[in-house]
């Protein structure tokens, strides 16, 4: 699933492709992708100019007022930015086309997870999708991000990938930061010491930056709206690596389960807390 770094490097690009387009037309060939809202709230759309696209966590959020576009990709989701006379793509769900332009913007995604909510600008704030969301990690301070996660029942991988907790971290960046800031996943959240949830914080910002700039992690299906892959996923230190030497000490990189999700850890520099 595209997580933080993924949805802002798309962000990014939508921004240079979409921004201060008119829309044309919206449309949508799978009713299930749609999540309250009617396939008679896109035909709003046409006329309409894109202001802005901005993430918030996960989530992709397209303006063009009064109307605001929200899409999550879940697990394969995939804008491509492509000419409108090309045949669409197979498992294209989504459309929007725009005034005087040859090119279109088409969401597609192979397993149906993704959905999109059309509604008002002003109602994006209190709407469910975003307003559960915690504080993003890249401005948070540190004693709120201690104080948030310490306050959480649970073991360090699950609650960071808790998106009320914090919004945007996924299963690549929560095992890449816990492995820089050498803590176990499966340390209980209430047992760290300040020093070690200083650590975790600047390693998670440090990360998360570090992958943005280099267009996220490309490990399945990821690829930004022209097709580029992402470039962070060659700097990996664990996740994904079972079996392969830490680049740190020399030790075998592990894999357990955490959550119901696959979790790559380094059995000497993240020792469990007795």
């Amino acid at each position: 699933m595209p997580e933080l770094p993924e949805v802002e490097t798309i962000a990014a690009a939508l921004r240079a492709a979409i921004v201060g387009r008119e829309i044309a037309a919206a449309r949508c060939f799978l009713p299930k992708l749609l999540r309250a809202t009617e396939p008679r709230d896109l035909d709003d759309l046409a006329g309409t100019r894109i202001l802005a696209v901005r993430r918030r966590g996960k989530v992709l959020i397209i303006e063009a007022p009064p109307r605001a576009l929200l899409f999550h990709l879940k697990m394969t989701g995939r804008f491509d930015w492509e000419n409108a006379g090309l045949p669409l793509a197979k498992h294209t769900h989504f459309v929007l086309s725009f005034a005087g332009s040859d090119g279109e913007l088409r969401f597609r995604d192979v397993r149906k997870f993704g959905f999109l909510r059309c509604l008002p600008c002003g109602a994006v704030e209190a709407c469910d999708e975003i307003r559960r969301l915690g504080p993003e990690p890249l401005d948070i301070g540190p004693e709120e991000f201690a104080a948030r996660l310490a306050a959480r029942k649970g073991r360090l991988k699950s609650v960071l990938l808790d998106q009320r907790v914090l919004a945007g971290v996924g299963n690549i960046y929560a095992d890449e930061a816990l492995h820089a800031a050498r803590l176990h996943p499966l340390t209980a959240a209430g047992r760290l010491r300040p020093d070690e949830w200083g650590r975790l914080r600047a390693s998670l910002r440090r990360i998360l930056a570090a992958a943005i700039a280099a267009g996220g992690s490309s490990v399945r299906d990821y690829r930004s709206i022209g097709g580029e892959i992402g470039g962070f996923q060659t700097r990996h230190k664990v996740y994904g690596r079972e079996g392969k030497k830490c680049l740190r000490c020399g030790e075998r990189i592990r894999r357990i389960v955490v959550g119901g999700r696959a979790t790559f850890y380094c059995p000497s520099c993240q020792r469990k807390k007795r």
